[in-house]
């Protein structure tokens, strides 16, 4: 009785490793989406959106790093003769900080305003604002070599005092220019895990 139980199970396990094999034989499949990585950022082709992803970086499910808004307000603080628009070079550093901030953020563009004390008439401060903003684009185009293109300066007179008393303290924090960097962030938002390694230097 037990041979005959063992020659059954034993010819039951081969007929359907049998039918199995002539089944995954007869089988033909077609590969409808890509599947691979080519930038290896684990997203595959059919799903990949952002291809030549950098390496290591943070992203979303369709390979994409994320993209931050910028939007800085800074105060450059350059003490301006009376009545003149000249900049003494020991506040160059001041605006090179602003270059350097373009620099690393190349889709950005920066908007100078000028703005003047309330000491005079506002027809000659509206124009003398607007020269001092174009002397700090000026700076930035001429010594630190930052494109025009991304450069704004506009003028604002005393119509926008930051201090409204009349005092001379008010009056020289009043007489300012400010810049205003805006665009995106397109910086490769990098992420680190305890199994990432420095290239090798050639």
């Amino acid at each position: 009785m037990k041979t005959t139980i063992l020659f059954i199970s034993i010819a039951l396990l081969t007929g359907c490793s049998v039918r199995d094999t002539v089944n995954i034989e007869g089988m033909t499949t077609t590969q409808v989406n890509d599947l691979s990585d080519k930038d290896l950022d684990g997203v595959i082709e059919a799903r990949e959106r952002c291809n030549d992803t950098a390496k290591g970086a943070s992203i979303d499910n369709y390979g994409c790093g994320n993209i931050k808004a910028i939007n800085e307000r800074k105060d450059i603080n350059i003490l301006f003769p009376n009545n003149s628009a000249y900049i003494a070079p020991e506040y160059y550093p001041q605006i090179e900080d602003i270059a350097a901030f373009l620099r690393q953020y190349p889709t950005t563009k920066v908007t100078i305003e000028g703005h003047t004390s309330r000491t005079g008439t506002d027809e000659r401060n509206a124009v003398l604002s607007q020269e001092r903003a174009d002397a700090v684009t000026a700076v930035l185009a001429e010594r630190f070599s930052i494109d025009r293109s991304r450069l704004t300066a506009i003028g604002y007179g005393p119509s926008r005092p930051i201090i409204i008393e009349r005092t001379p303290e008010a009056e020289i924090r009043n007489r300012r220019v400010v810049a205003e960097v805006t665009g995106d962030d397109t910086t490769a938002d990098m992420k680190w895990t305890i199994y990432s390694v420095d290239e090798p230097t050639k």
